[in-house]
């Protein structure tokens, strides 16, 4: 399904990352770093809210809006029940919507954001993400301290948080449209191997996008993945070029945000909801404001499983959301 926005604009954005993200590549871009993954908070998961109350007190100020200002924020993150979300978000903002994507979270948000404003619901709104490593890892896998090995497929959660405004304010960069992706099941249950597992997703919300827009790839001077890492960037190369389109356009967020070649501890590249929002929100940002790029697709994409799913023999299921953005 496909939104058409006439009077959406990204009017600013914010990003705080962790140590790993901060020898990346794109440091440069992000407002604030850090170098520990405790942040002086005496747990991982009180870490990651501190990120959060960071990216939404540097997005205030730097648009100049007040928290009571704000109509909406909408949040999300992958910790049980959101709580980096809910907890770093009070006081900001008049009404809250929490939302699960998984690594899709940033650019889900930014459509229900869009879809409010663009219906005259409201004025503005915040979309702000968190991923922390070891909370992610604590969860979802093995706590850091156990020192288990990776394999080469795995993708590196990304340590951080980013948030944007969105308003009817008109600024130089307009929202332009958006497609909301469909939960699909290649019967994929490695979790070892992410890219593999969301790339069918992005083919059907690329396939979808294409077909309701009329537009071609070539339409966009960049068409950006949220976190398929390096193995899943070519599964989904391979997979639209049978199906006729061959992309000279594209990357990934997840092999972008890391220098893979020596930052060897991210294997395959990078993942959480964090990971496209820090490239995004930070680089892909600057580029749209700078005119370097003036129409650009971001993608992000998501797994939707849980440890208790996995434990029970599920496959694991993914999702895609697309969101257009373009320079005026």
């Amino acid at each position: 399904m496909t939104f058409n926005y006439k009077n959406v604009y990204l009017n600013e954005t914010a990003t705080v990352s962790g140590p790993v993200e901060k020898e990346g590549p794109l440091y440069k871009y992000f407002d604030k770093t850090y170098s520990d993954m405790y942040f002086n908070e005496k747990s991982f998961e009180k870490a990651e809210i501190k990120l959060v109350k960071d990216a939404l007190t540097i997005l205030l100020r730097k648009s100049g809006k007040k928290k009571e200002e704000i109509d909406l924020v909408v949040g999300g993150d992958l910790l049980n029940q959101i709580v980096a979300s809910t907890y770093g978000t009070v006081g900001v903002g008049n009404s809250f919507i929490g939302v699960y994507g998984a690594c899709s979270s940033s650019v889900l948000g930014m459509i229900i954001a869009s879809n409010f404003i663009e219906g005259g619901f409201i004025n503005n709104g915040i979309v702000e993400v968190s991923s922390h490593n070891s909370a992610s890892e604590k969860q979802f896998r093995n706590p850091v301290e156990y020192g288990a090995p990776k394999n080469d497929s795995c993708t590196f959660t990304s340590t951080g948080s980013a948030a944007c405004l969105l308003s009817n304010n008109e600024s130089s960069i307009r929202v332009d449209c958006s497609t909301l992706g469909k939960i699909v099941d290649y019967e994929q249950s490695d979790v070892n191997d992410m890219g593999r597992v969301m790339a069918p997703a992005v083919f059907e919300t690329l396939k979808t996008h294409f077909e309701e827009t009329g537009r071609s790839p070539s339409y966009y001077d960049l068409i950006l993945t949220g976190d398929l890492g390096k193995y899943g960037k070519e599964i989904i190369k391979d997979y639209l070029k049978d199906y006729g389109y061959d992309l000279n356009n594209y990357n990934d967020c997840g092999v972008m945000l890391y220098d893979l070649d020596k930052q060897t501890e991210v294997h395959a590249g990078g993942s959480g909801p964090v990971c496209s929002a820090l490239v995004n929100f930070g680089y892909i940002y600057d580029e749209l404001k700078n005119k370097k790029l003036k129409k650009v697709l971001l993608i992000a994409t998501g797994a939707l499983f849980s440890p208790t799913s996995i434990h029970q023999g599920e496959n694991i299921y993914s999702i895609a959301h697309a969101i257009s953005l373009e320079v005026i």
